[in-house]
């Protein structure tokens, strides 16, 4: 066998079962990467009074944090490409999991530190994964909107989360621990490993053919079985096995352009997402809310967080994803302005639930919208380079935030923060390329970027 027709034979599928189960797992998946992101940020207020650390050692740990999300990121392209994007998904998953019980067990700001990078770099590196994986197994068509979907899901956690430790963290001086064993809960992902098939096109573009095939065989009989007769697939398209990605690969003029915007894109979602959801909590009651609302009121403003996900599931396969993309990025930075320029609760909550209404629709989008820009030799690298690059910025952007808040105050961490989603914005109006939301196998290859 020379060509197991992998593209033309999973995009002509209708959804079944076997997607459905896949989204329930990389929904679990990534309900326990929300849930986790944030317990550091919902736990630092109280830390900061029952360790006595400073706002200067949260934004330390912080820092440190992102820098443990870009080696994720990083590694996870290297361990998709060579274990699978299904071996990957369950390491990776398994990695944040152990690491967030391990933070329940922290003893001072060293160790919890130590326990957040490894947590951190885990987290990032399953949602590398994650993407690639839903992007190579659902149809083109549909892609987009199934990806929203799990991180509707998903984003839930973030919300459970904040609402988790506004309860628990202020009852007794050691309850804030079992925020972080809520984070771990994640490890429960391997009941889904025996459900997952891998991706027909990773053993596709290692020149497992028969692999693929197999794979590909046993997925058309359950949805056969489901559906009925599935139409016949098109003709495969001959082209030459690809080399081995190396990150050199990436200086290519049809891959540079690409990264560079997406790191861009990510770079400013990270320091625009992150410089707001994880010093929301610390910065309130620095200005005088007591630590249980401080808590409380960014826990209600993350109830938007999944409503904003189900919108990019209703527009991302409808209209043209970069635009999506720079309307959604735009409002966001309006209402996070907003939401710095006022100190009455209500208002507080309102803006706030617009930032992560619209956030994480953007994110939506930005994970349909990122391995798009790449064919299956550059998919794993690119968006794992990117990503991480993204997550790498942040390493800087509490220590900008903290530096912000001592010499200008309050609302001038907010100004920066709309600051940063206004270029990534403009960045993608002026250079973001199209990608229509049906894909052809011939638009699998690269676009560069104009």
């Amino acid at each position: 066998m020379h060509h197991s027709n992998a593209v033309n034979r999973l995009n002509r599928l209708p959804i079944a079962r076997f997607h459905k189960i896949t989204l329930l797992a990389v929904s679990f998946a990534y309900f326990f990467e929300f849930a986790d992101i944030n317990t550091f940020a919902t736990t630092a207020p109280q830390l900061v009074d029952l360790w006595g650390i400073t706002v200067d050692q949260v934004a330390y740990v912080t820092s440190l944090s992102f820098v443990g999300m870009f080696i994720g990121s990083v590694v996870a392209s290297t361990i998709a490409d060579r274990w699978g994007r299904k071996n990957a998904l369950i390491y990776t998953t398994l990695c944040f999991g152990v690491f967030s019980l391990a933070s329940a067990f922290s003893w001072d700001i060293v160790s919890m530190g130590v326990f957040r990078v490894l947590t951190s770099a885990g987290l990032a590196a399953m949602t590398v994964v994650a993407v690639i994986y839903v992007n190579e197994v659902y149809p083109a068509a549909v892609r987009g909107k199934y990806q929203a979907y799990a991180i509707v899901i998903g984003i839930c956690g973030t919300p459970a989360t904040n609402l988790i430790a506004s309860a628990v963290v202020p009852l007794t001086d050691w309850s804030w621990r079992l925020v972080y064993l809520w984070g771990s809960l994640g490890l429960l992902f391997v009941f889904f490993t025996r459900h997952l098939k891998e991706s027909p096109r990773w053993h596709e573009s290692r020149g497992e053919y028969g692999a693929a095939d197999a794979i590909l065989t046993e997925i058309e009989a359950q949805v056969a079985l489901e559906k009925g007769p599935l139409p016949e697939a098109p003709p495969p398209v001959d082209e030459a096995r690809p080399a081995k990605a190396s990150p050199r690969l990436l200086l290519k003029k049809k891959y540079l352009g690409p990264t560079v915007l997406l790191a861009v894109v990510w770079v400013t979602q990270t320091i625009g997402f992150f410089g707001y959801s994880s010093w929301a909590p610390t910065l309130l009651a620095k200005e005088g809310f007591s630590v249980e609302k401080s808590v409380f009121y960014v826990a209600l403003t993350t109830v938007g967080a999944p409503l904003g996900s189900l919108l990019a599931a209703l527009v991302t396969d409808r209209f043209e994803r970069k635009w999506c993309l720079v309307a959604f990025g735009t409002v966001i930075a309006l209402c996070g302005l907003l939401y710095g320029l006022t100190f009455n609760p209500i208002l507080i909550v309102v803006f706030g639930f617009l930032v992560n209404f619209f956030e994480r629709g953007y994110t939506a989008l930005g994970y349909a919208y990122s391995p798009e820009l790449f064919d299956t030799q550059s998919r794993s690298l690119g968006t794992g380079v990117s990503y991480g690059l993204g997550r790498l910025s942040n390493a800087a952007g509490p220590l900008i935030i903290a530096g912000l808040y001592h010499r200008t105050g309050y609302q001038s961490v907010f100004l920066f923060i709309a600051a940063t989603w206004i270029l990534g914005a403009v960045a993608l109006a002026i250079f973001g390329p199209r990608t229509r939301p049906a894909r052809t196998a011939a638009a699998e290859r690269p676009r560069a970027v104009v």
